[in-house]
């Protein structure tokens, strides 16, 4: 009966720590809009008019002006929304972007490109690069700790406004 009192402790106390420990939980005001100011490499997360979070942030290899197709290296700009969460990501977590949206789809095709997609906030995972600030192909990059607040706070849906 021993044994199997301290067999049970063990196995709980083994199955406690295999949770993701990477996702967070997020019990604060609901965060309402994201606002990206690319010239400022700033992001923000709103509850209505209060700014609840700032972070800096690094953007695609090629940054300024609006992504035009795949492999231009250019983070987009508009209104689009949070559409996904990637809790696998190579990128330590990632937040999917609804970036094409049918004008960015249109704007490709009128150039007979592709418009490219897989736009994302993450993390810096394993990348290793020499570019420490602009490096990504057109994502938003924040740091490991803090793509992990970020996963939790935003919701699908939640809009993301990304300005010059």
């Amino acid at each position: 009966m021993k044994i199997l009192k301290i067999t049970l402790i063990v196995l709980a106390l083994g199955l406690a720590g295999c949770g993701d420990s990477k996702i967070r939980k997020y019990d604060g005001p609901p965060v309402t809009s994201v606002q990206v100011h690319k010239a400022d490499r700033k992001m923000y997360l709103l509850s209505g008019a209060k700014v609840l979070r700032q972070y800096d942030i690094g953007l695609g290899f090629k940054p300024v002006g609006h992504k035009q197709y795949e492999g231009d290296g250019r983070t987009p700009e508009g209104v689009y929304f949070i559409d996904r969460q990637n809790p696998r990501s190579t990128y330590h977590l990632s937040v999917g972007i609804s970036y094409p949206n049918v004008a960015d789809q249109k704007m490709a095709f009128l150039e007979g490109k592709k418009p490219g997609g897989d736009i994302f906030i993450h993390g810096r995972g394993k990348y290793n690069g020499p570019n420490k600030r602009d490096w990504t192909a057109g994502c938003i990059a924040v740091t490991d700790d803090e793509v992990e607040e970020i996963y939790s706070m935003l919701r699908l849906g939640t809009p993301i406004y990304i300005l010059p």
